[in-house]
């Protein structure tokens, strides 16, 4: 292979395409040799950590197969990446919220960035929700997740057309931003169709508003419809911002029994727990006296000591999928704004049953 040398004596080699009169190979090249994204081959070759060694040594060989030579500009415009991602969640201390943020993390992680979070403890106004998004911005992030069920999509907008953004956890229809989230229609007609299977015909559902919880309140209007789709008697009992607390609860149970309905079905496990607990309280029970249903199936919701009956939305796979879209974008290898409904899963449990 030629070299010429400069007056400060540095090699300066000459790639096998530029000597063969041809075009000089890119870093879509070496991606395409290698079988990688070409960000890979970008940490590749930079030695950015969270790149498996095998992965390294197979760019490289691409790369020295190629005669690819980075570009100077492309390597300092490299050097002043952050490879982080932002990520807003409502509030970690939920567990909804917490096994998304560890789905974040840990996909961050594999695809060699870090995220930095920024989160509320369940009493976040949307104006404290902007400017945490504000924030994290200026923590020249690259790409933002914004898991929140309360922050209208008009207060992310702007942020994503600054920088790379996925909505996540919530279902998110604006051509402006992407979104990754669990079908809620689907999941309240699913859980909708189960207790009509149980042969109940007067429900209960307690509903929220949009403001309140905008995927809860998606997916209890979706029980809602379905239940009447099907003919059955539908006692809509609307919920509270208090959250899903002994105190806030009380009184709409004992309405829910006053009503005679056989079932009462919940916008999430949290108020269904909060359900259970004020039946103990009135001396009665679930299926027995009234069969409770919740919405989320996550641990420790989960546990077959409570055996709730419940519908799983599968948070490690939106996870992952809404750090793989942002970071398509960042990369340039997104094909354009996406939403993506991810398909849940009904959890039979034993506080719905038989009439």
């Amino acid at each position: 292979m030629a070299a010429l040398t400069p007056d400060d004596g540095d090699p300066i080699i000459r790639p096998a395409h530029a000597r063969r009169g041809g075009p000089a190979p890119t870093i879509h090249d070496v991606a395409a040799a290698a079988g990688v994204s070409k960000s890979v081959v970008s940490r590749a070759l930079s030695g950015a950590s969270g790149v498996a060694e095998r992965t390294v040594t197979r760019v490289r060989d691409a790369a020295a197969s190629l005669g690819y030579v980075p570009n100077a500009h492309a390597r300092g415009m490299s050097a002043h990446r952050t490879h982080t991602l932002g990520v807003f969640v409502r509030d970690a201390a939920t567990p909804f919220y917490g096994h998304l943020l560890t789905a974040f993390q840990e996909r961050a992680a594999e695809r060699g960035y870090r995220a930095v979070t920024a989160t509320g403890a369940g009493s976040f106004s949307i104006a404290e929700e902007r400017r945490a998004l504000e924030t994290l911005v200026a923590l020249r992030v690259e790409g933002l997740i914004v898991c929140s069920g309360a922050l209208p999509v008009e207060d992310v907008i702007p942020f994503a057309a600054r920088i790379p953004t996925v909505v996540a956890g919530r279902p998110e229809q604006d051509p402006s931003v992407s979104s990754v989230y669990c079908d809620e229609v689907a999941g309240g007609r699913g859980l909708a169709d189960h207790i009509v299977s149980l042969g109940h015909r007067r429900v209960a559902v307690m509903t929220l508003s949009p403001t309140d919880s905008i995927t809860q309140a998606r997916r209890t209007e979706a029980m809602v419809a379905r239940l009447r789709e099907l003919g059955v008697g539908v006692v809509p009992v609307a919920g509270n911002d208090a959250g899903p607390r002994a105190d806030s609860i009380a009184p709409i149970v004992d309405a829910v029994l006053d009503t005679g309905v056989t079932a009462f079905m919940t916008p999430s496990d949290a108020w269904a727990i909060a359900a259970l607990e004020r039946l103990r309280d009135r001396g009665l029970s679930a299926p027995d006296d009234l069969s409770i249903t919740g919405y989320d199936g996550v641990s420790p919701f989960t546990t077959s000591l409570l055996g709730i009956t419940s519908w799983r939305q599968p948070l490690g796979r939106i996870g992952r999928l809404s750090v793989d879209d942002v970071v398509d974008q960042i990369d340039g290898d997104a094909a354009g704004t996406q939403h993506r409904a991810i398909d849940g899963e009904l959890i039979v449990g034993r506080t719905a049953a038989h009439t």
